[in-house]
């Protein structure tokens, strides 16, 4: 019973941080030495209460991450597995973030980085600002479009992007 209370309370202080998955919840509880049945046990009633709800909070995971840190569709769903949400609701959040608005949240962080690189080579800002899309989840094909676009709208030089992407 002392166990089931301190299990209780370490949810309790977890989920008033910010919101969690199950996963994240059970691997807490056990990292913390409590048992695997009494953290199912703990972890069941939260279920029940409605506290512990993977699919709200992989919605609200997917609109904070794109909106905030720019990651595209793939790095969400990268995240949202490695916090143990399941496959089909992966799925269905990441796809939330259609492909309009992970090309304008591409398109912003294209001009934002393209700023600060004033001084460098084509070469040079194209490699950078494909591999920060590529970092942040964003597909091959949308990134250069994106930064080809974007150079070009800057009134840049796109000739070292085009010899890159010629077939």
């Amino acid at each position: 019973m002392k166990e089931q209370r301190k299990a209780t309370d370490l949810c309790y202080a977890l989920l008033a941080a910010r919101a969690r998955t199950r996963v994240e919840l059970r691997d807490a509880l056990l990292r913390k030495g409590i048992r695997e049945e009494t953290a199912e046990l703990v972890l069941g009633k939260f279920d029940r209460a409605g506290l512990i709800d993977d699919t709200a909070f992989a919605e609200v995971w997917v609109r904070s991450r794109h909106a905030h840190q720019g990651l595209g569709r793939r790095a969400l769903a990268v995240e949202l597995r490695r916090k143990g949400v399941a496959d089909e609701v992966v799925t269905e959040a990441v796809a939330a973030v259609d492909d309009e608005a992970e090309e304008e949240r591409a398109r912003e962080l294209v001009r934002k980085k393209l700023r600060t690189m004033g001084g460098l080579d084509d070469t040079t800002k194209i490699r950078r600002v494909v591999a920060a899309l590529a970092r942040k989840g964003y597909p091959e094909g949308l990134a250069y479009r994106v930064v080809r676009d974007e150079l070009r709208r800057a009134g840049e030089e796109t000739d070292a992007l085009d010899e890159l992407t010629r077939d």
